[in-house]
């Protein structure tokens, strides 16, 4: 029996040494942290290079006259709480009306936003184009871009990634090891990553949801502006919005690309400062940051057809838009961040955590159901 155990030993153990060596020969070495981490979580940050989005002078908000004084249902806390919800914060007329926090988080608690991130890209496109460092959405990708001057490539356009009907390859996948998603997330060479996908579709014809779009726009918007994100997102959101806390955005490495698609680290309240920037129409207080034509196609359904072949009437320029309230949009990360913005209530609601509740339609979160019923209690 010990025998049998000793070979038994050994073979796993030479197995083990084979899959490694596959691995390094393959280059693949982003395996290794991707095995040992496995899952996606909201303090990955830590875990990652990151870059840092500096404040100016912080603003911070207001709080109303009736703070914390709104009804705030039973049924909506064990919900939240069900799916490990961290924090909620309601802004409403630039004033903060509610916050909540559950155990080991505060307002100042730092945490991933996910997919969020995307939204806030979106909003860089919109300033680079205002100081006109893009000259359009229309602008060719190759423009900036030198790897997509043939083909099909040559085809892709800023609203194309924008719209996500760029037709590209990239493997949304999250829980494959192998997929390009798990590359661009774990993996040291964001560029070559984004870079090397193929367009297999006609752009603009198919809407189908795809960070790599995000990251080629990341990439796009440091190419026009000649400065990094998080420098970028530094001047043009997060010191104009008087940002009470610096933000970090993590990196493939040291001194690396930002993670454009999902990776910017933030609290509760300065959250919020996204919402109220896109329900003031990309304005702050008297100042103009994003192009209001474009703000304006971020909250506009593409309509490009996805592959239920229905036109997709929840998805503007990274902004997710509900089905049923077209005047209800949102921004949304995979764990359950969400910002969303009722502008017919003068409403921003944040909700960080780390799981989503699934969807209510193919397209659209429960959870922001839930946020737009209880908003309309008050």
């Amino acid at each position: 029996m010990r025998r049998f155990f000793k070979r038994l030993g050994l073979s796993i153990l030479s197995l083990i040494i084979i899959l490694v060596a596959l691995i390094l020969i393959s280059g693949r070495t982003y395996l290794f942290k991707a095995a040992w981490y496995y899952t996606a979580d909201v303090d990955d940050y830590k875990i990652f290079d990151n870059n840092v989005v500096q404040t100016g002078k912080p603003q911070p908000w207001n709080k109303a006259a009736a703070y914390n004084k709104i009804i705030y249902p039973d049924d909506l806390d064990k919900k939240l709480t069900q799916y490990k919800t961290i924090a909620v914060a309601v802004i409403r007329n630039d004033s903060l009306l509610f916050e909540k926090y559950w155990p080991g988080y505060n307002d100042s608690s730092k945490t991933a936003s996910f997919s969020v991130a995307k939204s806030i890209t979106s909003l860089l496109v919109g300033a680079a184009l205002k100081e006109g460092k893009i000259r359009s959405v229309d602008q060719p990708v190759s423009d900036f871009i030198p790897e997509f001057k043939e083909g099909l490539k040559a085809k892709l356009t800023i609203k194309h990634l924008l719209t996500m009907s760029s037709g590209s390859n990239w493997d949304e996948s999250y829980s494959n090891p192998f997929s390009v998603t798990t590359e661009a997330y774990y993996g040291k060479d964001l560029y070559k990553t984004a870079t090397s996908v193929k367009i297999t579709k006609e752009p603009g014809t198919y809407h189908y949801y795809q960070s790599g779009n995000t990251q080629l726009l990341g990439l796009i918007v440091e190419k026009a502006t000649g400065q990094s994100l998080s420098a970028y997102a530094s001047e043009k959101i997060w010191q104009p919005v008087g940002a009470e806390h610096p933000a970090l955005w993590s990196t493939d490495k040291k001194d690396g690309n930002e993670k454009a698609y999902c990776c910017f680290n933030s609290n509760v309240r300065d959250f919020a400062r996204i919402g109220q920037l896109v329900l003031d129409s990309g304005r702050w207080k008297s100042t103009t940051i994003i192009d209001t034509a474009y703000w304006k196609a971020s909250i506009t359904p593409c309509m490009i057809k996805d592959d239920s072949g229905q036109p997709s009437n929840y998805y503007g320029y990274h902004w997710w838009i509900l089905p049923e309230h077209q005047d209800i949009f949102y921004a949304w990360g995979i764990l359950g961040q969400y910002v969303v913005v009722i502008p017919s209530k003068k409403l921003v609601i944040v909700r960080l955590g780390k799981e989503s509740a699934g969807l209510r339609t193919p397209n659209s979160a429960e959870i922001v159901y839930w946020l737009t019923d209880w908003a309309n209690e008050f």
